[in-house]
């Protein structure tokens, strides 16, 4: 037992990801062409995926949300494990990379359980609400600009339904949720979304420390 957080190392780091980690092949080759572009960082990590993979599955979820694409781990992960008539609606603006990521959706034949929207999430997200989607949807993954992700908190939590899950990324942000000085505007973004979000009772919420943070909200 331990009262406190342990501080994982690199080794400790690679240890957790050898012994739990079973990441299938299509989503490791994803990942390796991931590394080469520069903006690389963007994508989670694999142990974050493999704890996305375990909670889609836990609540059983059927209809998903991925707020912030980048070249689809995120979407592919939960797509694998949902089953055959479930989906992600999956929400970028950016082409090229969500053109690395329907090269893997295809390969890992879920392509077709995968509908990209290439438009600003908010839009996406409010035509959504206005089809009448309101609490369709079991999960909700944000990982994208840090200055709408209130935005998209909001418009996920009206298109969760009761006993759903949002999953919010990179709540840590680097640590630079703790400098003060640090005064921009996404920095800004996280601290005001992470304290209010403590505050929001309508969501019981755990913000767990993997990968840049991660906080899970559950919908009352």
């Amino acid at each position: 037992m331990s009262s406190d957080t342990i501080e994982l190392n690199q080794s400790l780091r690679e240890y957790l990801i050898n012994v739990s980690v079973k990441e299938p092949g299509v989503l490791k080759d994803l990942r390796e062409e991931t590394l080469q572009l520069d903006e690389f960082q963007m994508q989670i990590s694999p142990e974050q995926g493999s704890f996305l993979s375990f909670l889609v599955k836990l609540i059983n979820a059927k209809h998903t949300l991925d707020i912030g694409v980048f070249t689809g781990y995120s979407s592919l992960v939960v797509a694998l494990q949902l089953p055959q008539n479930g989906y992600v609606t999956a929400c970028d603006t950016n082409e090229e990379w969500t053109e690395i990521a329907q090269k893997y959706w295809k390969a890992a034949k879920v392509e077709d359980n995968i509908d990209l929207h290439i438009a600003p999430a908010v839009e996406t997200l409010e035509k959504l609400i206005s089809n009448g989607n309101e609490g369709l949807y079991d999960f909700s993954f944000i990982d994208a600009d840090k200055i709408n992700y209130q935005h998209y908190f909001e418009q996920s939590l009206v298109l969760v339904r009761k006993g759903g899950v949002i999953a919010i990324d990179n709540v840590l942000w680097g640590g630079r949720v703790l400098d003060n000085s640090d005064t921009e505007p996404a920095t800004r973004a996280i601290r005001e979304f992470n304290s209010k979000l403590y505050k929001d009772d309508r969501v019981a919420i755990s913000m767990i420390p993997i990968g840049d943070g991660l906080t899970l909200a559950q919908k009352l």
